[in-house]
C-alpha cells in the first residue's frame, strides 16, 4: 500500500489521542487509552477512586471549556455535580439504575440541580460526548441517556467499525443524518474542548476515575448508589452545609 498523507479521520483518531495523553502528564495521572474501537476502561479505573478534598464552590461552578446543561431548577439550593465516561460500565449502571429515582426525589422535586460532565477515559468515549453536545442543550442528556442504556451495543473492544456502526444507528434516533453525524465527529473545537473538560477536571478537582460525584463541592466517594446519596443530601436538607464547601 502506498504512503500518503493520513485522512482526516486518522488525523482526528491521532490528534486526540496526543491531546489526551499530554493532558494526562499534564494532570499527574494514569489514564487508559486504547484504540478507536475499544472501551479502553478497566473496572478498577471506572469504580475506584477515594474522596478527596471539598472543593469551593466557586471553584467547581467556574466557567469551563464547554457550557454545563444543568437538569433541574438553576436555584436549587444543592448542586451535584457529575464526571462520567460514555464508555464506562460503572456510569451506565448508575444512569439507568440509580439517576431515575434520584432525579424523581431530588431533582424533579426542586431540591437539587444535577450537572453533568464529559471525562471521556478513551477516544470512543470522546465520540460519544461529542454526539452528545452536537444533539443541542436540550436533548443532550436525552442522548446520553440513551447511550448509556445502549453501550453494549456500540462499545465494543476492539471492533471499531462495529462501534462506530452503533453510535451511528443511536444517533440517527436521536435525528442525526450521516452528514451530520460525521460533521459533529470532524468538529476540532468541540472535541478539544471535550479534551480540556477532562483535563480541568483531573488537574483541578482531582477526578482520577468514573464516575466522579460532587455534592456541594464534596466528593461522594467510590460508592454511589441512592443511599449514598441520600446519606449526604440529608445533611444537606437540615442546612448542615459548611463541611461540603457550599457558599453564599
Amino acid at each position: 500500500m502506498a504512503q500518503g498523507s493520513k485522512s482526516p479521520k486518522s488525523q482526528f483518531q491521532l490528534i486526540l489521542v496526543a491531546a489526551i495523553f499530554i493532558v494526562a502528564l499534564a494532570a499527574g495521572g494514569v489514564f487508559f487509552l486504547t484504540s478507536p474501537g475499544g472501551n479502553g476502561v478497566s473496572e478498577a479505573q471506572a469504580a475506584t477512586g477515594e474522596a478527596g478534598s471539598t472543593i469551593p464552590m466557586e471553584e467547581l461552578m467556574a466557567k469551563g471549556p464547554l457550557p454545563d446543561v444543568v437538569i433541574g431548577d438553576p436555584d436549587a439550593p444543592v448542586t451535584i455535580v457529575e464526571y462520567a465516561s460514555m464508555t464506562c460500565p460503572h456510569c451506565a449502571d448508575f444512569h439507568e439504575n440509580v439517576y431515575p429515582e434520584l432525579k424523581k426525589e431530588y431533582v424533579d422535586t426542586g431540591k437539587v440541580k444535577f450537572i453533568f460532565r464529559e471525562f471521556p477515559l478513551d477516544i470512543l468515549a470522546a465520540r460519544a460526548s461529542m454526539l452528545a453536545r452536537c444533539a443541542g442543550p436540550d436533548r443532550q442528556m436525552a442522548l446520553v441517556s440513551a447511550l448509556f442504556q445502549t453501550q453494549r451495543s456500540w462499545a465494543v473492544p476492539g471492533d471499531e467499525q462495529k462501534s462506530m456502526d452503533g453510535l451511528l444507528r443511536i444517533a440517527r434516533q436521536a435525528g442525526f443524518s450521516k452528514e451530520s453525524f460525521d460533521k459533529c465527529l470532524n468538529d476540532q473545537e468541540l472535541y478539544e474542548n471535550i479534551v480540556k473538560m477532562r483535563a480541568k477536571g483531573s488537574k483541578e478537582f482531582g477526578v482520577n476515575s468514573t464516575p466522579s460525584f460532587f455534592i456541594d463541592g464534596k466528593p461522594l466517594g467510590r460508592e454511589h448508589q441512592l443511599e449514598n446519596f441520600e446519606q449526604v443530601l440529608g445533611k444537606a436538607d437540615t442546612g448542615d452545609t459548611a463541611e461540603s464547601g457550599s457558599t453564599e
